[in-house]
Parts: structure tokens; C-alpha cells; sequence
């Protein structure tokens, strides 16, 4: 099953470059309809401001669009949506918004400042990895129970939740490739006395920290 990567939640960034001010914004999306009305609601927010350069990326169908919004061609659009590009995202709109603040930043600074705009805003945002997830409670003592935690962490599962009784049992949901192996790696440590349990599976997007290792 193929997993992506998509943003966890809409985000605003700013910062100021040589008086411009650059605002971020990114958003999840599953159609280019949504990606427009984004941009749209950005201009009119924004209407001041000397541009609003876009981009977005959906999935399905493999639309890629982007603008300069006036700034000097390859400037704008096109480094914003690089950012993306080499983070694997999709499903995103993002709109940074600069308002000019009379000193030129050349072609270099501009392309600096809308690449630092887009990863802010994408750092803001968070990486969620949708994918088919299985869902496993791994009973273990006291004793174990880092080792287990662990254990999650190392095939790039999600900790859930934790019941603490006369022994522990920890949730999580790991990718379905690597339930085998953490079954045996808990079979191992508890000595055959621990069976990991598979209590469901779905498809679903899951937040994931930096560098798209498990939260």
C-alpha cells in the first residue's frame, strides 16, 4: 500500500526580510476548486499587499500549478513549490503573501525568502503520513514496558494509549509491513510469555514529527 505525505493542519508564518514582510500560509487540500478558493480568500485578505505568490499540488490527477504573482519570473512560485516537491507533500496549497518594503532583494533574496516562507509555513503546518495503519496492544511488565515503547518507535509506529494494571499494555498503530517484526521483537524480549495482539486496521492520515519519524 502506498503511503503520502500531507500537511496536519492549515498554518500562518511571518517574518521580515530587508522591511518586506512575507506571510505564509499552507493549507491540506484534496481538489484544485479548494486550492483556488484558498488563494482567492488570500488576495482579498490581502489586497494590499504587492503580491500573492501560490502553488499547490494535488494528488489525484497530478495537477501542479503555481504563479510569481508579478515577482520576477522563477522567483516565487516555483521555489515555494520546491519546498514541497523535496518533502514529498502533496495534497497542499500554499499562498505567501509580501508586502514590499522598498529595498530590492534581487533575484536571490527573493528566491531565499519565498523558500524560507513555504517551509515555515510547512514546519507550522506538520506532516501527516496517510497510509493502511494496523492497530496492536503489546501486553509486557513494568520492567519492559520502555523496551516496548521502543520497539514501536523502531518500525515507525505511533504510541497510543497505556493500560497500567498487575502488568502493562501498550497501544499503537504500526504500518502493516512491520507487524511480523514487531510481534517477534516483543515475542523475544518477553521470553515467549507476550503475544502482541492485532485489534484493527485503517486507512488514515497520522501526525508524524520532523523528518517524518513517528510524534
Amino acid at each position: 500500500m502506498t503511503a503520502y505525505y500531507i500537511p496536519t493542519v492549515p498554518s500562518e508564518t511571518e517574518f521580515t526580510e530587508k522591511r518586506s514582510r512575507f506571510i505564509g500560509h499552507v493549507w491540506r487540500v484534496e481538489e484544485e476548486a479548494q486550492a483556488r478558493a484558498h488563494i482567492e480568500a488570500m488576495k482579498k485578505q490581502y489586497h494590499d499587499a504587492r503580491h500573492n505568490c501560490w502553488c499547490y499540488i494535488i494528488r489525484e490527477g497530478g495537477v501542479v500549478r503555481y504563479s510569481d504573482d508579478g515577482e520576477p519570473q522563477g522567483t516565487a512560485g516555483q521555489p515555494m513549490l520546491g519546498v514541497f516537491q523535496k518533502e514529498g507533500i502533496t495534497n497542499v496549497c500554499c499562498v505567501v503573501t509580501r508586502y514590499f518594503g522598498g529595498v530590492l532583494l534581487g533575484a536571490g533574496g527573493l528566491v531565499r525568502a519565498y523558500t524560507r516562507s513555504a517551509k515555515d509555513a510547512l514546519d507550522a503546518a506538520g506532516v501527516s503520513q496517510v497510509r493502511r495503519w494496523v492497530e496492536v496492544a503489546a501486553p509486557c511488565s513494568y520492567a519492559l514496558f520502555e523496551r516496548v515503547k521502543l520497539e514501536v518507535e523502531g518500525q515507525n509506529g505511533v504510541l497510543g494509549e497505556t493500560e497500567y494494571a498487575a502488568g502493562v499494555v501498550v497501544h499503537a498503530l504500526l504500518p502493516e509491513e512491520r507487524v511480523g517484526d514487531f510481534q517477534a521483537r516483543v515475542t523475544e524480549l518477553t521470553a515467549g510469555k507476550s503475544a502482541v495482539q492485532v485489534v484493527g486496521e485503517s486507512f488514515q492520515a497520522v501526525p508524524l514529527g520532523r523528518g517524518k519519524g513517528p510524534v
